[in-house]
């Protein structure tokens, strides 16, 4: 089966954001800031890099201020525009010209799977991408644009890997997979464990935030039995789909920044700071003075 091109991205955003507490007592965890771009812009831009041109977001209460940060702001950009802050004005018009958003409710937070299965009846019958705002990927080419090239290739489900060293692996959904002869970036999967003990671990390829999934999948999140706490977890969809299709890993070119972790949002910040033209070298000058 060939199937057409990718449009479609799905954020799922209606977490509660605990880690991040009391910050996201008022604020949305996807609306915190990486210097000075919301951490769902960044996701947001990822796919609009790879081709996307229908971002769905799956939100929650009290997530307005996402749906805010997407939408036009009159006030504000004549404001900018009567004080001739061009280079602001622009930046704030880019934003809202990303891409078509669409906002779907998860009216209680049952797991990924759930979430995603949110976006069905806007994803229709399409492949589409998936990604976790708290993973930001640094990268000279869009991870999801190198995902997208991959799943033309294969025209199956890819899944984002990372290889991960040592205990820290058990914090990750974890690949049983074998490589691809003919593309070192590929690993056929065959099966999958979540957050094994390391010593149980079948491989050292990690799920990270990023999918590319066949419609499929939507039956078979709802087939899956619910996990603890009643979630339905997009592994065990996953794992199901094998029983129909291939799927594969990919391990992807770029850095990754778990953001949704407070010590890795600090060293996103600090990475990402030191890359800008405009800040990066007074920010260098500054940490070398810093008394460590």
């Amino acid at each position: 089966m060939t199937y057409p091109k990718i449009r479609k991205a799905v954020f799922p955003a209606a977490g509660l954001g605990t880690r991040f507490l009391p910050a996201t007592k008022s604020i949305p965890k996807e609306m915190l800031c990486l210097v000075d771009k919301p951490l769902i812009q960044y996701g947001v831009e990822e796919a609009v890099a790879a081709g996307c041109t229908e971002i769905i977001i799956v939100t929650g209460r009290d997530k307005a201020a996402m749906e805010d940060h997407f939408d036009s702001s009159p006030e504000l950009e004549y404001t900018l525009e009567a004080k001739n802050k061009q280079a602001l004005l622009d930046a704030v018009r880019s934003v809202s010209k990303l891409a078509k958003i669409i906002y779907t409710r998860q009216s209680q937070p049952l797991g990924l799977g759930h979430a995603v299965l949110m976006a069905k009846e806007v994803v229709g019958d399409e492949p589409f991408c998936v990604l976790l705002p708290d993973d930001i990927v640094d990268s000279k080419v869009s991870c999801m644009k190198q995902m997208v090239e991959a799943f033309y290739e294969t025209q199956s489900s890819i899944l984002a890997s990372e290889v991960i060293e040592g205990p820290a692996i058990s914090a990750y959904g974890v690949l049983d997979c074998l490589p691809v002869p003919d593309n070192p970036r590929l690993l056929e999967v065959k099966g999958m464990v979540e957050k094994p003990k390391f010593e149980d671990a079948p491989s050292p390829n990690a799920i990270i935030g990023r999918y590319i999934l066949t419609p499929r999948i939507f039956d078979m999140i709802e087939k899956v039995k619910p996990g603890a706490g009643g979630e339905l977890q997009l592994t065990d969809a996953i794992k199901a789909l094998l029983q129909y299709e291939k799927v594969y890993g990919f391990h992807y070119e770029g850095k990754r920044h778990d953001a949704g972790d407070k010590l890795g949002f600090l060293k996103a910040t600090v990475e990402l700071g030191l890359k800008r033209d405009d800040l990066g070298p007074p920010f260098r000058e500054w940490l070398k003075s810093f008394p460590i």
